[in-house]
């Protein structure tokens, strides 16, 4: 049993890479549409060119995610947490017949999106206020980079850091056994997943505009929602399920806005 689960986590994990590896490359052109200005001024000062650091930006990701999946498949098993379509694909085994689930991913991930769009344009920055380096990428970029949302950022942020803070915390407040997780502890480990996977999006409103303290409530609150419903639905369905309703969310904030506009 343990080397079938093995061999089985080594088959899911290169799938994994490979998602994560076309994901990372499908978001070039929204970063470069978005981020291009700051990219260049980057490239001059480590007096690279600006397609060297594309590529090097492209290598690191990729790394990360081979790193954060080995890892993140290490305790999501542990933890209790499941990934059943590509342990089906993995083992050739029919796959599992999600369709309520993914419908409830779809629904809550884009009604998710389209909040977070609203809140931005009522309570927060509007989100053009922020495009200072061109405009709105267009929506077949902002649909490109849906994929690198859905499955690179998932994996990170639920398979890599959720599982294994979850992990973290059964195993210094329960011990070693194997008893299911805690609803406490898993919304604790949400929670410090879920302020990671927004502060990890400061870096990117910096190069827009300067920090306020109001961008930085705006980025806690708009990425902090979709990120407690993504680990959420990683919980009650599986990482297929979070990558579905993030790619989703991604579709209404980065694809429907520009094609209205």
């Amino acid at each position: 049993m343990d080397s079938q689960r093995t061999v089985n986590d080594w088959k899911v994990w290169l799938l994994i890479c490979g998602l994560g590896a076309l994901s990372t490359l499908a978001i070039i052109p929204y970063i470069v549409d978005l981020l291009g200005a700051s990219m260049h001024a980057a490239a001059e000062r480590a007096g690279v060119s600006f397609k060297a650091l594309v590529v090097i930006q492209v290598v690191q990701g990729i790394v990360v995610i081979a790193i954060c999946s080995r890892i993140g498949l290490w305790a999501a098993r542990r933890a209790g947490f499941v990934l059943p379509i590509l342990d089906a694909i993995a083992l050739r085994a029919p796959i599992p017949w999600a369709g309520r689930a993914a419908l409830v991913a779809v629904v809550a991930g884009f009604a998710g999106g389209a909040l977070d769009v609203l809140l931005d344009a009522f309570v927060f920055v509007p989100a053009k206020a922020l495009a200072l380096n061109g405009g709105q990428p267009a929506a077949w970029e902002g649909f490109l980079a849906s994929f690198y949302g859905g499955i690179s950022e998932e994996v990170i942020f639920r398979l890599f850091l959720l599982s294994l803070v979850a992990l973290g915390l059964r195993r210094l407040l329960l011990g070693l056994g194997a008893q299911p997780l805690p609803p406490a502890l898993f919304w604790t480990a949400n929670v410090i997943a879920a302020l990671a996977f927004s502060l990890g999006h400061l870096p990117a409103t910096a190069a827009l505009a300067p920090l306020t303290t109001s961008l930085v409530v705006r980025a806690l609150a708009l990425n902090g929602i979709l990120a407690l419903l993504f680990g959420a639905l990683y919980r009650r369905y599986g990482l297929e399920m979070a990558i579905l309703a993030h790619f989703s969310a991604d579709i209404a904030l980065h694809v429907i806005p520009p094609v209205l506009t």
